[in-house]
């Protein structure tokens, strides 16, 4: 009984050293604290555009030999080319990552033609952007199978390599969508949800069974980022991010080996807020944000023809 006691003490007079460690390195640059990526193959998910193209060609600066999934060919053709100008290295493979089977073959592909994936953004993800009722069936598992079960899929295949070199990171892009509730998002919000569940217990999976010391995971959290995917949100409050400034936060928390990004940082408050109040003041809360109502002029990204 004593010995467990004292090991609940000195877990949390770690926690507490950890956290003032933390809070110094919040006033010193991210820069100081990077890890050397160069000559690493990055796989990075949905890079044809918006984030994932931003993400490529920032990971592709710092010396990453990038690997580039998406349906988008031409998207991700230009992505390449983009960094090819600058100077980088890239691989380009039309995906169809809701697809287990197609995701495996690539994924075999990849091996073969570049080498060894040590880090994994899974990245892709889609929206419906309609009220529960009004959202098809199929719109509901495509949300799934893009936003949830391509992470599960890439995770499964690339990670036991990455355990046996004792080397990796895996970042998942999931939202603050993922930490709250929102109107027209139920398959959205369940998806991240489901994407910040997934990044925490791999997370704890690794340490237990001893992989965490060398192979990192990193879940990204951004709040509405100004692509075409969210085309029309409107804010009450908190600014609509531009995804520059999204992309270069997403890196940095990559390169520092983070496990939790938030965007902006402050959201995490809210957060915090949440798990301690009556869920009806949050209702409030929400409401007086405006994120309740964030979704009402949602268009989406437009298709070809529109």
């Amino acid at each position: 009984m004593i010995g467990n006691i004292l090991e609940v003490i000195s877990a949390f007079a770690y926690t507490l050293v950890l956290s003032l460690v933390n809070l110094v390195k919040m006033f010193l640059p991210d820069s100081y604290f990077y890890k050397d990526i160069k000559g690493e193959n990055v796989l990075i998910t949905g890079a044809g555009s918006g984030i994932g193209r931003l993400m490529a060609l920032k990971l592709a600066k710092h010396g990453g030999i990038m690997v580039l999934w998406d349906m988008n060919t031409k998207g991700n053709e230009e992505t390449a080319e983009m960094i090819r100008k600058a100077g980088g290295k890239a691989h380009t493979y039309t995906v169809d990552v809701s697809n287990k089977e197609i995701l495996y073959k690539f994924g075999e592909q990849v091996r073969q033609e570049v080498g060894d994936i040590t880090i994994l953004v899974n990245n892709a993800g889609i929206v419906s952007g309609t009220p529960l009722l009004e959202t098809p069936d199929n719109k509901i598992l495509k949300t799934f199978e893009v936003n949830v079960f391509s992470h599960f899929w890439a995770i499964k295949f690339f990670l036991p390599k990455m355990i046996e070199m004792k080397k990796g990171h895996i970042a998942n892009v999931a939202s603050l969508a993922g930490h709250s509730g929102t109107h027209k998002l139920v398959d959205y919000c369940s998806s991240k949800f489901a994407d910040v569940g997934l990044d925490e217990a791999l997370r704890v999976e690794l340490f237990v069974q001893g992989h965490s010391d060398y192979i990192k995971t990193t879940c990204l959290c951004p709040y509405y980022i100004s692509t075409g995917m969210f085309a029309g949100v409107q804010s009450k409050l908190i600014p609509i991010l531009e995804p520059e400034y999204v992309a270069e936060r997403a890196v940095s928390g990559i390169l520092t080996n983070r496990e939790v990004v938030m965007v902006p940082g402050w959201c995490a408050i809210l957060v915090a807020i949440k798990a301690l109040c009556p869920s009806e003041g949050m209702m409030r809360i929400a409401q007086a944000f405006g994120f309740n109502c964030s979704m009402d002029q949602f268009q989406g990204r437009k298709k070809k023809g529109e």
